[in-house]
């Protein structure tokens, strides 16, 4: 099975359905979850913040659904724009759940990839400028290999 996982970004979507077909797409949890947070009045965000964690956190896709059609039942009124945020984004969020178990954690948000990205940036920061492409290449190519 072929799976991605990034923000909710059209251009990145597209690409994916392009170019490689038949790959599930999982949208990051941690920028969805900031995304419904934002749509959020203030008195409620660390309370919809625990729910929606609980139906991420779900042993499956049938009791994220049941802890979704709970949520929006009970938030509704009180916190519409996010819970249309929320059911919106459900299924594209919850991708994750028709995994084994263990992989769900590494797979259902961006952050190991944004963790590279991160040392790479550390590490080319000291050099500042390389003398040609190949130098940055060879930089970049052995910190994945190490990395691997």
């Amino acid at each position: 099975m072929d799976y991605v996982t990034s923000d909710d970004h059209q251009g990145l979507k597209k690409a994916i359905e392009t170019y490689l077909q038949g790959t599930t797409w999982q949208r990051c949890q941690t920028h969805f979850m900031k995304n419904i947070v934002d749509a959020t009045p203030k008195a409620l965000q660390e309370e919809i913040h625990s729910r929606v964690r609980g139906i991420f956190e779900a042993a499956n896709l049938e009791t994220a659904r049941f802890l979704l059609n709970q949520t929006l039942d009970e938030y509704d009124g009180k916190a519409p724009h996010a819970m249309e945020v929320l059911e919106n984004g459900f299924d594209d969020a919850t991708a994750v759940l028709e995994l084994p178990k263990r992989y769900r954690t590494k797979l259902r948000t961006t952050n190991s990839l944004e963790r590279v990205n991160e040392e790479i940036r550390r590490r080319e920061r000291v050099i500042r400028i390389f003398p040609n492409r190949e130098s940055s290449l060879r930089l970049i190519g052995a910190f994945l290999l190490e990395y691997d």
